[in-house]
């Protein structure tokens, strides 16, 4: 079988540890590994699983490609789509790209929690043995409580071997509805997880939408291969209808069965489902980080950088981060997407990113900033090299506070270790480069008209960006 990790999502009900230039699959939010991680460790064990292929927006590649490499993961290939088009286009892609038609594919999105990981395992083994038999498998979660926030799947004739036909896929019912579906033992949620074989599900993608096999095509045929990255003709995929696996395919398709799962299934949707599978104090809290309790009950705290006190409180939500804080009542936290809404319509920073940014050379933390002048914390990993680059609006001073810089600086270059500083003129050319074999660390402190990550003018780089 060939994992296809779909790290598509944006997590916007999980703000603000999760932003959409760092969402919650590559967060470690229910272990010290992130959600990818987990997703691609839980298959160690299944005989003939072979070397995972990652889909995610072209600016997660580095995100995913670092931590496929943190847990000894070699991708086959990571398809990098330059927006997103749903899950029908993004498993066409792999489909395409698997090296035989009579590969099983397992289709997996990268946010999901499972604690029952060898009951994970045995519905993987049944469902690669009946895709073999050219069925288009899908995995029903079984309910542990009328819920409305999921799409339900109901299970038809019985097959013999552990699995149904599809009756329907059903959309989210209001309160009412998913009782009486719970109470009748026909339905199971939606856990859009999926296994077929690359040309089942290619023929019947053709037979109903005939549009997104054409575009995964064209998107494709004129791809460039970087290293692991796939990437695709944005023009081509930009014209690619959106769909999701469910309405072009499964819902329409004749062989559609589903495989009934039980094994502590969570898609960590919102902070009231982190709070279910987090480990909790004999209060009822989940508790992370600098937090002090006092008549607190049934809350998620979670301190990033701050020291959090709560008095007398009960089913809340609180997260701090360096730059933000939210506090929401446990039963509305699926109107945190508002506020993230609110945050883009005003066009301010903490709904993408964090202060904390991550790229491919190391990261930047964001220390202070006010009118013409920002500083940062940079790290850059052993043997990494920015980009050869030039700014119009800003001026950098760097400070080494441990390990060793090269420096490029115009026709200069300069060899810096900790306590030693250098200047950057607006508008010189410039590189750094870490040549040692622990990591760099420097401030830099901007000043200038215009501070923004746009003002970069790149000559040369080792990461293939612009």
């Amino acid at each position: 079988m060939i994992p296809v990790i779909l790290s598509g999502g944006s997590g916007t009900r999980l703000w603000p540890l999760s932003r959409s230039q760092h969402p919650k699959q590559f967060l470690p939010l229910v272990s010290h590994n992130t959600m990818l991680q987990e997703t691609v460790l839980r298959l160690h064990g299944l005989a003939d699983m072979k070397s995972p292929l990652g889909v995610c927006n072209e600016n997660h590649r580095f995100m995913m490609a670092e931590q496929l490499r943190e847990i000894g993961a070699r991708p086959a290939a990571i398809i990098l789509e330059p927006v997103g088009k749903n899950t029908a286009p993004a498993v066409a892609l792999a489909a395409l790209t698997a090296d035989s038609p009579d590969e099983v594919l397992l289709v997996l999105p990268a946010d999901h929690v499972i604690a029952n990981v060898p009951v994970f395992q045995q519905a993987v083994a049944k469902a690669n043995d009946l895709a073999r038999q050219g069925n288009l498998v899908t995995f029903g979660i079984v309910p542990t409580e009328p819920e409305t926030g999921y799409g339900y799947i109901k299970a038809g004739e019985a097959n013999g071997e552990g699995s149904f036909a599809v009756a329907a896929f059903v959309e989210k019912p209001d309160y009412p509805t998913a009782e009486a579906y719970v109470k009748s033992g026909d339905y199971y949620w939606n856990s859009g997880m999926f296994a077929f074989t690359a040309g089942r599900y290619l023929q019947e993608l053709e037979k109903f939408q005939p549009d997104i096999l054409a575009a995964c095509k064209q998107a494709l045929s004129g791809a460039q291969r970087d290293i692991d990255f796939v990437r695709l003709d944005g023009e081509a995929f930009m014209k690619c209808p959106s769909d999701s696996i469910d309405y072009a395919v499964m819902e329409k398709t004749e062989q559609a069965v589903v495989i009934p799962l039980d094994a502590n299934w969570n898609d960590v949707g919102s902070w009231s489902a982190l709070w279910d599978v987090t480990p909790k104090d004999e209060h009822g809290n989940a508790i992370n980080g600098d937090v002090m309790t006092l008549d607190t009950e049934d809350s998620f705290l979670h301190s990033g950088s701050k020291l959090i006190a709560t008095v007398g409180v009960n089913n809340l939500i609180v997260v701090e981060t360096d730059d933000a804080v939210m506090i929401a009542a446990k039963d509305r936290v699926q109107d945190v997407k508002k506020i993230v809404d609110q945050l883009k319509g005003a066009k301010r920073s903490e709904a993408d990113i964090h202060s904390k940014v991550y790229r491919p050379w190391g990261y930047y933390h964001l220390i202070d900033n006010g009118e013409r002048f920002q500083a940062k914390r940079i790290v850059v990993k052993p043997g990494a090299k920015l980009s050869l680059q030039k700014h119009h609006h800003r001026a950098e001073h760097w400070i080494v506070v441990k390990g060793t810089a090269k420096v490029t600086k115009g026709d200069q270059q300069l060899l810096l270790t900790e306590n030693e500083s250098t200047y950057i003129p607006l508008g010189v050319t410039h590189c750094l480069e870490n040549p040692g074999v622990i990591p760099l660390e420097m401030v830099e402190v901007q000043s200038g008209s215009y501070l923004g990550e746009d003002d970069i003018v790149r000559f040369q780089d080792d990461y293939g960006r612009k």
